[in-house]
């Protein structure tokens, strides 16, 4: 009997996660999930409904019934659902809310691959391979302002270091799941490697910890 496949890309933002599991997923032919949608999901509501951080009891019903149809709502990738994500994901019974799904998604029977910032910590801590990817935030800034200021030409690079600033610091110090790199994981600092040479390390390291286990 196959075992699931189940590959944990976690790490702060803009590190470059999110294009190396799309990548690793297709390889692998493997489901993958952007867990940080599900929280931009969340944000996005909790900010089109008029509600605060302190509206707990609303933000956990709005992640109890998230429909997954509207992950491709191209708002949800901009930087203020950005901001609005990390500010409902350091909320404990939100996290909480939506361990389930993410539980469910990582445990397919052939597996998955899943980015964010707690999978192979919390939701998949038995994940076949785990990858902790970074790199220094002035090169995260610089990669995300170059993504955005297509559609802010206004948009200061200073503006987007002092946000990706802010949320390292709220995901790594909230109380409930905080980024914090698993011990089984393997680094991988992108902050001196182009697009290429970091898909190839990290299908390296699939490879290399697919053959440990």
């Amino acid at each position: 009997m196959t075992l699931p496949l189940i590959i944990a890309f976690d790490g702060p933002a803009a590190s470059g996660k999110g294009t190396l599991a799309s990548v690793i997923a297709q390889d692998y032919t493997l489901p993958m999930l952007d867990t940080g949608l599900i929280y931009r999901a969340v944000g996005y509501q909790r900010e089109k409904r008029g509600l605060t951080v302190d509206n707990v009891p609303e933000l956990v019903e709005i992640a109890r019934t998230l429909d997954a149809t509207g992950f491709d709502n191209p708002e949800l990738r901009g930087r203020e659902a950005g901001e609005w994500a990390s500010q409902v994901a350091a909320i404990p019974e939100v996290r909480e809310a939506l361990k389930r799904f993410q539980i469910d998604f990582a445990h397919q029977s052939a597996g998955a691959v899943l980015d964010g910032r707690d999978i192979g910590t919390v939701i998949a801590p038995d994940a076949t391979v785990k990858l902790f990817v970074t790199a220094r935030p002035e090169v995260r800034a610089h990669r995300r302002w170059l993504q955005l200021v297509k559609s802010a030409p206004d948009l200061a690079y200073e503006d987007v270091l002092a946000d990706i600033r802010l949320r390292d610091e709220r995901d790594s110090s909230r109380s409930s799941a905080p980024l914090t790199m698993a011990d089984d994981a393997v680094l991988l600092d992108t902050t001196d490697l182009g697009i290429e040479a970091a898909i190839e390390h990290a299908r390296r390291i699939v490879r290399d910890r697919r053959g440990s286990k």
